[in-house]
């Protein structure tokens, strides 16, 4: 396994993200570079409390509820806000969330240490099986994954999946590399080393990312595989999509893989790929949506597709889901879960397209809430 990032010092950076302030835990960086802006939550977040107008309902006659929870750093600036926000509704109930992978996030779940925890890849029935109060997995959310550069005299890039798959298995090392430049017809590609950022700890988002590589490479299929922490075959690590995220904005010819909110959040460009039609596809909303409509949900709501068809639907999207109990020690917090779930759904999803997220279709809501029923 290649070295992770290096730490040369951490600053808490505090910014407003929609009216909503929220801690960030700075990047690791080899350069005393601070680190750039992100919209993602810190791992030692408190729970949020909000100092706004007074709530228009109270859970449990009123009794101060405190939910913790951990994982995946996908979804957590959204996480945030609808933690915040939900606050705003309901005084008495807070909710921290602490943004440390998805592989630490199901760990902490199934030790039993947190709450509720967080994925970008559903729990597996063997890690199902270890939570003796039981599981109940919920997609809250969906995004796309994008694939991020540094060229500052570069603003658009197009890839084909071959290209970008040899990319990261470091078979294409340099920016003007033929197989670019016949992509880029008049884009002036500079003659700088490609530097490889992937994720050092277990994300759920490395675990979408190599699916999808896994299903349009045999090369990578055969090598590298699939999973939450695989062997890169080149490159340096950073941890969750922050720290991606700055690693790449502090590396001249970088490329690394992040949630799209990440890249749009920063300004950082990312490229243009091409689809299963063969047609090249920008990531945003529009182009998501028609990916997450192929995606059918079964009864378990487990389901992703590493390589949706349509022309118009851009290949690296998922849910993410959160992890939930089916039966809690206290029934307050049993409670408050299923309302913070029930405003998520709703409300919850406007605040969506704003920070980058997909809204979850109607269709898919209402396949939600059997689920949710059977927490206690």
């Amino acid at each position: 396994m290649r070295p992770s990032l290096k730490l040369s010092r951490r600053k808490a950076i505090y910014l407003s993200l929609g009216g909503v302030g929220f801690a960030l835990a700075s990047c690791t960086s080899p350069e005393p570079t601070p680190a750039p802006t992100t919209p993602a939550a810190s791992g030692t977040s408190k729970p949020t409390a909000s100092a706004s107008a007074p709530a228009t309902a109270q859970i449990a006659g009123g009794k101060s509820i405190s939910l913790s929870g951990a994982g995946a750093s996908f979804p957590a600036p959204l996480y945030q806000r609808w933690f915040s926000e939900f606050n705003k509704k309901y005084s008495n109930v807070q909710i921290g969330y602490q943004s440390v992978g998805s592989g630490a996030g199901v760990k902490q779940f199934i030790a039993g240490t947190v709450d509720f925890g967080a994925s970008d890849t559903a729990m597996k029935d063997d890690e199902i099986a270890k939570v003796t109060k039981g599981a109940v997995l919920v997609p809250v959310a969906a995004g796309s994954i994008v694939i991020a550069y540094n060229l500052p005299d570069v603003k658009e890039v197009k890839l084909s999946r071959e290209v970008y798959s040899n990319i990261f298995l470091g078979k294409i090392t340099k920016w003007n590399d033929p197989a670019i430049a016949k992509l880029n017809d008049g884009v002036k590609l500079p003659d700088t080393a490609i530097s490889v950022v992937s994720r050092s700890d277990g994300s759920g988002t490395t675990g979408v990312f190599t699916k999808h590589l896994s299903a349009v490479s045999a090369d990578w299929k055969a090598g590298p595989g699939e999973g939450k922490s695989v062997q890169w075959p080149t490159g340096t690590g950073a941890k969750g999509n922050e720290g991606v995220a700055a690693a790449i904005q502090q590396t001249a010819g970088a490329i690394g893989y992040i949630e799209y909110g990440y890249a749009v959040q920063n300004k950082i460009s990312f490229a243009t790929i091409e689809n299963k039609a063969g047609k090249y596809i920008k990531a945003d909303p529009e182009s998501g949506s028609k990916s997450l409509a192929v995606i059918e949900l079964p009864a378990n709501l487990i389901a992703f597709e590493p390589d949706p068809k349509g022309d118009g639907a851009y290949p690296i999207v998922s849910y993410t889901w959160l992890l939930l109990y089916k039966k809690y020690d206290d029934p307050t917090k049993a409670e408050a879960i299923k309302a913070m779930l029930d405003w998520a759904l709703t409300e919850g999803q406007k605040l969506s397209g704003e920070l980058g997220y997909i809204p979850l279709p109607t269709e898919v809501v209402t396949k939600l809430k059997p689920a949710i029923a059977t927490i206690s």
